[in-house]
């Protein structure tokens, strides 16, 4: 119970940055939708698309390799640090360049004509991203959690700040709204025809802003690059580049792929990319599962490999997935009844809730993402990363044939089907092959039907109108006060003895 609770506060701990930043984050949502075009948001959904995928390249699994190596392999931790920071930061410099020197056909090549500096500030976004990803690691591998937690955070409010400043003061300055005295001066540089251009800017100047704080704050880095330390590293981090890059091909190449693979006036009211704008959208209000599943998986990685050596680690994971289910069984049901009101709320533009019926299958995508993160452990602990390689493959191919195929057929609801199956299918695959090889005794049946009751929640508390706004919220989370009582009735057992237990340790205190 101890390393329970240890897991949960340190996963507290980052869902509260999670939840804070990605709550500040969110509110983005009703800013792009009120200032800027349908078009604008379906290039800010390719171009994040392709900067999430070359991220995977950027860092290519050292974080996770660094994890190993520093808990597990004999190593110093301060060596392990310095050679895989080195590594990384020498890579994503080359690449970087690369890249920033190949944005004109770049931009020529995305249908960007005449706009290669959003593919150089990409190139920059990249980097910084890469420079910082060791640090972060060693922030979580060190249990700094508050620390962590704080340069997020910090770095979330840079940007959104840059963002309110480029995308609303500044209209408003040329407007006449507010500040007159400086019209002329924004006028001079205010560029009204950029949009997307100045989310990247925003991004790119709060990780250049941050990242001299977060290196102060870890300290202690020379450059080395010892063969010795490396080619270990590389070899166990290189399925996990792969398993990566199909793994963001699983996440985003539905965002990016979308307007590709939609029919010309399948929506007869949006071009392609404007409903690529619109699906980018509506897949930020599945936004409350993912940042759940990225706070669990910062605490949970590093956790997990310091756990790897006890012999009561299997009873301990399954656990922790029990409790991850029903916790997160219990968030999907509560945002998929309330989807309709959180909707309204946050698109403050027409034409954007069409694609809402989408989104409690993204719910339940990410919700299989984390079962996948915790059966993921298996392959991890025992070095097998070779089968993350060929679980994700699978993923991605699953994911390009669904969004082939569906999104013609279905648009939106075929782009978020692409989410759910291909996460199924990881889950599948990874749950038989880790019970062969590294046997965890999961509560397999009644996690079952948790995914399965809450799915139909869900569903049925999304589309249950009786036409009256208080009849519908009082309806709406009456279905999750019965998923409550479900949850209640099949712990009780176990609720009992989680009561006695913090009991017990007042008592002791």
């Amino acid at each position: 119970m101890g390393l329970l609770k240890k897991l949960a506060g340190q996963s507290a701990v980052y869902g509260i940055s999670s939840i804070l930043g990605k709550t500040i984050n969110f509110l983005l949502v009703p800013l792009y939708t009120g200032y800027l075009a349908k078009e604008d948001l379906g290039s800010f959904t390719l171009l994040y698309a392709l900067i999430a995928f070359l991220n995977v390249v950027f860092t290519f699994g050292m974080e996770t390799a660094y994890f190993r190596f520093a808990t597990g392999k004999g190593l110093h931790p301060q060596k392990v640090y310095q050679n895989a920071q080195s590594l990384v930061c020498l890579v994503a410099l080359l690449l970087g360049a690369l890249l920033y020197m190949t944005a004109e056909p770049l931009s020529l090549l995305f249908d960007f004509s005449g706009k290669s500096h959003l593919f150089q500030w990409s190139a920059m976004i990249l980097t910084i991203d890469a420079l910082m990803a060791i640090p972060f690691a060693k922030l979580r591998l060190e249990g700094r959690s508050l620390s962590f937690a704080l340069v997020k955070l910090l770095n979330i409010v840079l940007n959104v700040g840059f963002n309110v400043l480029f995308i609303v003061v500044t209209f408003h300055i040329i407007q006449g709204d507010i500040l007159p005295q400086l019209q002329t001066w924004v006028s001079s540089w205010f560029r009204p025809d950029w949009g997307v251009d100045y989310i990247l800017l925003s991004n790119a100047l709060a990780n250049f802003l941050i990242l001299p704080l977060l290196w102060k704050l870890v300290g202690g880095w020379k450059f080395e690059l010892k063969k010795v330390v490396l080619l270990p590293m590389w070899q166990y981090a290189l399925p996990l580049l792969f398993m990566g890059l199909a793994g963001v091909t699983n996440e985003v190449f539905s965002r990016g792929l979308f307007e590709y693979a939609l029919p010309d006036g399948f929506y007869p009211q949006l071009s392609s990319r404007e409903a690529g704008g619109v699906f980018g959208a509506n897949f930020k209000l599945a936004i409350l599962m993912s940042l759940i599943i990225q706070a669990f998986k910062y605490a949970a990685e590093p956790f997990f490999f310091q756990q790897a050596e006890s012999k009561n680690n299997p009873e301990l994971f399954a656990r922790v997935m029990h409790w991850f289910i029903i916790f997160c069984s219990t968030l999907m049901v509560a945002v998929a009844v309330n989807l309709k009101l959180i909707g309204a709320l946050f698109f403050q533009a027409a034409g954007y809730a069409i694609a809402l019926p989408m989104v409690p299958i993204l719910l339940m995508g990410y919700l299989l993402l984390g079962v996948y993160y915790n059966l993921s452990i298996w392959f991890k602990i025992t070095d097998q990363t070779k089968y993350s390689f060929y679980i994700t493959f699978t993923g991605a191919v699953v994911t390009i044939l669904v969004i082939l195929t569906l999104v013609p057929v279905l648009g939106f609801i075929g782009g978020a089907l692409s989410t759910l199956a291909c996460y199924l299918t990881m889950v599948i695959m990874c749950y038989y092959t880790g019970q062969k090889y590294y046997p965890i005794p999961y509560q397999t049946k009644k996690g079952l039907v948790y995914l399965t009751v809450s799915f139909l929640f869900s569903y049925a508390g999304f589309l249950w109108d009786t036409g009256n706004l208080f009849v519908n919220f009082m309806l709406h989370n009456g279905i999750l006060v019965v998923f409550l009582l479900l949850i209640f009735l099949m712990e009780k057992k176990e609720l009992y003895l989680l009561f006695q237990s913090i009991s017990k340790q007042k008592n002791e205190n």
